[in-house]
């Protein structure tokens, strides 16, 4: 340890210029589009200070522009987080082929997320497709039981993995209550829940919305 340290004290600039590259590289291996923009802008300021120090200012202009770049989208993204016109709910039948492609095609991801999910949306299901653009960004299943929708499935892709693309079918309670729900309940199953940042209560292990509130589903933070 103290090797290291003394290694540190004589190289810290170099270990800051590898550390840079090191987190730059790493940046480039995310999936998630917000994830992979917030290494990338922390690996630009360390890079930053490096070239600074060494005076490479091509570099450090470089790197404040690529960091902007970062920034600006990061601030776009974190604004398109909860704004539900940047994401359409599109109901599909249970038969349609590209909620089959869709779900044959993140079959493996499916399974870590949701192991309960049948693979399939099955009779007495419903399905929606949440979309961004033409590009569909995750798929939400849910089941009648009364007046109750219980959710079989809430997939978000990797790329936007740190959204929550669901809470617009829950948001849009006209959508739900049309069809008869008063409530919706979470399975118990589901991997890294969000609902108690958007409104649901806890029960046990599952989220609860009542659909009959006044106000609807409340953005997350």
């Amino acid at each position: 340890m103290k090797n290291l340290l003394d290694w540190l004290a004589d190289h810290w600039v170099d270990a800051l210029g590898w550390g840079g590259s090191a987190l730059l590289v790493y940046s480039l291996l995310q999936q998630r589009v917000l994830r992979f923009r917030t290494l990338n802008l922390v690996a630009g300021g360390v890079l930053i200070a490096f070239n600074a120090i060494l005076g490479v200012w091509p570099m450090v202009a470089l790197n404040a522009v690529t960091s902007a770049i970062n920034l600006w989208f990061i601030l776009r993204l974190r604004r398109q987080r909860h704004d539900a016109a940047s994401f359409e709910v599109i109901e599909v039948g249970l038969d349609d082929q590209y909620l089959r492609h869709v779900l044959d095609t993140h079959a493996g991801d499916i399974q870590q997320h949701q192991p309960t999910f049948a693979g399939r949306a099955l009779p007495g299901q419903e399905a929606f497709v949440i979309a961004k653009g033409d590009e569909t960004v995750g798929v939400v299943v849910v089941e009648r039981d009364g007046e109750v929708a219980r959710v079989r499935l809430d997939y978000v892709t990797p790329k936007y993995r740190d959204f929550t693309p669901g809470e617009f079918v829950w948001r849009r309670s006209d959508l739900l209550r049309s069809r008869g729900y008063r409530q919706v309940v979470t399975s118990p199953e589901i991997v890294s829940p969000y609902y108690d940042r958007i409104g649901f209560r806890a029960e046990g292990r599952s989220f609860v919305l009542d659909l009959d509130q006044p106000e609807g589903v409340a953005a997350g933070s």
